[in-house]
Formats: structure tokens, C-alpha cells, sequence
């Protein structure tokens, strides 16, 4: 069955971007000039994904906005001779088919996931987490579909992480079966890092199958008091196997204000506009 949706997440608060996300969704908030929201959409267009389903909260509005027609910005730059930015905005429209679906209550990741049930419907389908910017020359989804195609089963992204960090993350257990491609026998949510199976980490993408969703629906509340994501894939390990791919491309954490200024500094490096400018002040300021 072809994959033809990818569900992401944007309902957070962003507090840790505060004052800017008072008023700004921090999916907004830009990478240089490009919203960090549209990476995230773009590397789903360019998987062949044809169908987002944004699942949103309070104040979010503005996210779905940005890829929908804006066509009395178009004719006020039209009638001032931008017609590159209006061809610029009118590809952003047409990037994909775009719908969402609102999360009222912050109850965890694997709530935002169940909350696009319907939308979804009985299909397998992509989830991308928008905090996670992957810069690679094969988008990351894709390596995970490719995977997926083979299999017919659910393959989620993983990262090698330093001991020290994987209280952080989602880790799994699980043998390794080929070059990047672990079998994964279960998923542990932030464990001490003495209790960590491995330092494999789950980073921001995942091909699921549908059956996930009544996982997700019975599923006790875990750490924080929140559906998580991990706990329900832990579940489903044990009724069908899930793959683990160990992508190639470079992972930014833009929901860290460290991790977006790296994100910011090396996607500015990548045009040709301001490369070169960018490189001499970057000399200049650490001299």
C-alpha cells in the first residue's frame, strides 16, 4: 500500500522560545527566512508524501495559513514588480494538500498521533516531528519508506547518542540485521543512562501502521503523566515487528535554542547569497 500522509505535530506551547512564541507559533519561527515548519513539509513533498494533516492547538493557526493562497499579498507585490517573491509564495501553496486536526488537551505525543485517527483513517502513514530539522541528500523519510516498502512493517529513525544524553530520548533495544537497519525488540522512554539498553536513540521520524491507533487509544498514561509515542511503539513490537533505520543526513534540534542557532548558522552556509558573507563574520567573531 502506497504511504500517502504524514501527521505533524504542532500543538506545543514553544515556551522555551518565550518572548518570541507569544504570539508567533514557533513552527514559524524562521531558519534564516524560510519558516522551520516548511523544511519539515518540504522533506515530506520531496518523499513522494501527498497529504499533511497538521495536528494543531490553540493559536496555531498561522501555521496552516502559511501554506494556503495569500492573493491580496500577491497582488500588492505583483503591482510592485516582485514577481519572484509572488512566484516564491505561490509554490509554498501549492507544495501539497494541507488539513488539520485540533489537539485540545497537552496529553503527549502519542495523544497528538491518535487525535489524527480519523484523518489517517485505516492506512500506514508518516509521522515528522516539526522540532527535528534533517538535512540529507536523501530526505530522511524517504530512507525510512524505502525500508517500510520492503518490509510492510513500522520503521522509525534512529540516532547514535552520547551515554551522557540518552536520558533524553526515546532509546531502543534491538539487533542490528544490515548495514543502518535494526530489528527492535522494545523502546524504553528517557531511561537513566545506566538503564539504558542502548545508545540508539528514536529521533523525529516514524512510518507506522495503522494498527498503532487502538495501541494508542487503550494506552495507560506513561512519564509525565502523557500518551507517549515510545510506550505505544513498545507495545507493538510485541505483536509485529518494527524496524529501526539509522539515517544518514545531519539532525538539528530546533526545539533547542542552541540547536536553532546551529540549524540557522548551517543552513545560511548552504546559499550562495550568504556564504561567504557569513564566513568572514564568523572570523571576525571568534578572533
Amino acid at each position: 500500500m502506497k504511504l500517502r500522509k504524514a501527521v505533524i505535530p504542532v500543538a506545543g506551547l514553544g515556551t522555551r522560545f518565550l518572548p518570541a512564541t507569544k504570539t508567533v507559533p514557533k513552527e514559524l519561527l524562521p531558519i534564516v527566512d524560510i519558516p522551520s515548519i516548511q523544511y519539515v513539509v518540504q522533506e515530506a513533498v520531496d518523499a513522494g508524501i501527498q497529504e499533511i494533516i497538521f495536528v494543531t492547538g490553540r493559536g496555531k493557526d498561522g501555521i496552516e495559513d502559511h501554506f494556503d493562497e495569500a492573493p491580496e499579498l500577491e497582488q500588492i507585490l505583483a503591482e510592485r514588480g516582485q514577481a519572484e517573491t509572488v512566484k516564491q509564495l505561490r509554490q509554498i501553496a501549492e507544495m501539497t494538500e494541507v488539513v488539520s486536526v485540533r489537539q485540545k488537551k497537552p496529553l503527549g505525543l502519542g495523544h497528538a498521533v491518535l487525535c489524527a485517527r480519523d484523518l489517517v483513517g485505516d492506512e500506514p502513514f508518516a509521522v515528522m516531528l516539526a522540532d527535528d530539522l534533517i538535512d540529507s541528500e536523501t530526505p530522511c523519510i524517504r530512507q525510512l519508506l524505502e525500508i517500510f516498502e520492503q518490509k510492510n512493517e513500522s520503521v522509525i529513525a534512529l540516532m547514535e547518542v552520547p551515554q551522557e544524553d540518552v536520558h533524553r530520548y526515546g532509546v531502543i533495544k534491538g539487533k542490528a540485521i544490515g548495514r543502518n537497519l535494526f530489528q527492535i525488540e522494545a523502546t524504553i522512554e528517557k531511561p537513566p543512562a545506566k538503564e539504558a539498553p542502548s545508545r540508539m536513540a528514536i529521533i523525529g521520524r516514524y512510518i507506522l501502521r495503522p494498527e498503532i491507533f487502538s495501541i494508542l487509544e487503550n494506552l495507560p498514561a506513561g512519564k509525565g503523566g502523557e500518551i507517549q509515542l515510545t510506550d505505544g511503539l513498545s507495545q507493538l513490537v510485541r505483536e509485529r515487528q518494527v524496524y529501526g533505520c539509522v539515517f544518514q543526513g545531519d539532525r538539528y534540534d530546533i526545539g533547542d535554542k542552541f540547536g536553532f542557532v546551529r540549524a540557522t548558522v548551517a543552513y545560511a552556509l548552504k546559499r550562495a547569497d550568504l556564504k561567504d558573507k557569513l564566513i568572514e563574520y564568523l572570523k571576525v567573531a571568534v578572533s
